[in-house]
């Protein structure tokens, strides 16, 4: 009978233990990371071509990099828009992040692309839903199509169907 006192115990014990809830943490860029709705505009000086090619909201997401070292992210389009893929420089205190000399662009053919002047807004817009939500906007220039400066905004995509 003690023996089986002593295993319930034990039992207990390793139970309590193992269901015990562990802190995850988050990665170095968690505050820019996201999945991203925009449209893409053309930037020409004071002037701004509203979605010129009529694609729409689109979406663009923001992730860690491997090296986890808060001073750079992925900019990934999902081939939505010009099969963008770059490691890009972020400085996460200020929610920025772009370069002004060009990054290789890992998803189309070595091409080389320019991202300047990206921010993160917390709660600086709002959805279609009318929901707040947070604000992204960043200028890119690809290799290929030289000259032509868009312009990337638009809000962190929040799930609800009405935001899509």
């Amino acid at each position: 009978m003690k023996n089986i006192k002593t295993f319930l115990i034990l039992l207990a014990l390793v139970l309590m233990t193992a269901c015990g809830k562990e802190d995850i943490p988050m990665t170095s860029t968690v505050d820019l990371a996201g999945e991203w709705m925009v449209t893409a505009d053309i930037a020409d000086g004071d002037k701004v071509y509203e979605d010129p090619y009529g694609i729409g909201q689109m979406l663009f997401i923001t992730y860690n990099t491997n090296a986890d070292n808060g001073k750079e992210m992925w900019l990934d389009d999902l081939g939505n828009f010009w099969g963008t893929k770059v490691k890009i420089p972020c400085e996460t205190a200020g929610l920025t992040f772009g370069s002004s000399t060009p990054v290789l662009n890992s998803d189309y053919d070595e091409i080389e692309v320019t991202v300047t002047k990206g921010k993160v807004v917390p709660g600086g817009t709002t959805s279609p839903s009318g929901m707040p939500a947070d604000y992204i906007e960043f200028y890119i220039e690809y290799e290929d199509d030289p000259g032509t400066l868009y312009y990337i905004h638009g809000y962190r995509r929040t799930g609800f169907v009405a935001d899509e």
